[in-house]
């Protein structure tokens, strides 16, 4: 049985500022606005939430099928996904559209500004669930508002275990749209800019989230992240990078290396775990897709920081 994993699929276009966003903001007219940023540099990255968490579940041994639109310039990227161990063949790719592309600057203190552009992930509900077999887990990563709502729906339909992540689009979508995704899911997962923005649009605290879902993930950057179950509390520590370079895509690598230990049915704190050390190996380079190891380096570093891993691979 598989893995799915739906998301945007997008070109990243990353550039860095050599200064403070933060300095440049005036607390006395925030009420207009009207800055330009002089970058030093841009590149541009495959990316996307969907490529980039499949592509650590790859990475980790799995071989995740992606469940995503992309345009009419996806032939190289979907060759690439294949080579990296990924299954793109559930992905559609629309004529007469270009790929999603995400324009983000980085600056010193890794504070990021960022637009997205949709493109053919606006196609993302032409897709469903009732269309593919053997699914073991899925995740529901920032996509299409519509899609994503689609999808959990026919998820609690099916009798599929799916984490809702709406990541980037808690500001785009409503309290309704973010509870109706929150009901019946195996997991909720956010950061903690996104967690108050869940709590503000729909009321639920924490354990009102539970009183819905099995399970609340809330990432804190540096800080690590807390694992919510009814019955416990668990924070586990972030992973010391050797560098840092980039945090684009290192919350879609921390939930890569979570759903490999859902899969494998460990327990929520190892899969907590497996997700800082995949967050890290991201964070050490530029873009989401950028890293690279093998499962003896991944292990070695695991039990480096938390010990002995045992039952997932």
């Amino acid at each position: 049985m598989s893995i799915i994993v739906t998301g945007s699929i997008a070109f990243d276009y990353l550039m860095s500022f050599p200064g403070k966003f933060t300095e440049h903001f005036l607390p006395d007219h925030m009420q207009r606005v009207s800055l330009s940023f002089l970058v030093d540099s841009m590149d541009k990255r495959r990316g996307g939430c969907a490529p980039n968490i499949a592509y650590t579940l790859a990475l980790l041994g799995e071989r995740p099928r992606l469940m995503a639109t992309a345009g009419q310039d996806f032939g190289d990227y979907r060759r690439w996904l294949d080579a990296a161990g990924v299954d793109t063949s559930l992905v559609k790719e629309v004529d007469g559209k270009f790929t999603a592309s995400f324009f983000c600057s980085t600056d010193q203190e890794n504070n990021q500004i960022a637009s997205f552009y949709t493109g053919a992930m606006a196609n993302a509900g032409e897709l469903s669930f009732r269309t593919v077999a053997d699914c073991r887990i899925a995740i529901v990563s920032p996509n299409d508002p519509g899609a994503m709502l689609q999808y959990a729906e026919e998820c609690r339909a099916l009798g599929i275990p799916y984490v809702w992540d709406p990541g980037q689009q808690c500001a785009r979508m409503s309290g309704v749209e973010l509870k109706d995704g929150i009901v019946g899911a195996a997991m909720v997962i956010c950061n903690d800019y996104e967690f108050e923005l869940i709590r503000q649009k729909t009321g639920l605290d924490e354990q009102a989230i539970l009183g819905h879902a099995e399970a609340l993930v809330v990432t804190r950057g540096e800080r690590g992240c807390s694992i919510v179950e009814r019955d416990r509390r668990t924070d586990v520590p972030a992973v010391s990078p050797t560098r840092l370079v980039d945090p684009t895509g290192v919350g879609d690598a921390f939930r890569g290396g979570l759903l490999k230990g859902m899969a494998r049915g460990a327990d929520y704190e190892i899969c907590a775990r497996l997700g800082s050390v995949a967050a890290t190996y991201a964070l050490e380079h530029l873009g989401g897709q950028s890293h690279a190891y093998t499962w003896p380096e991944f292990k070695a570093r695991y039990e480096q920081n938390f010990g002995e891993v045992d039952g997932v691979e």
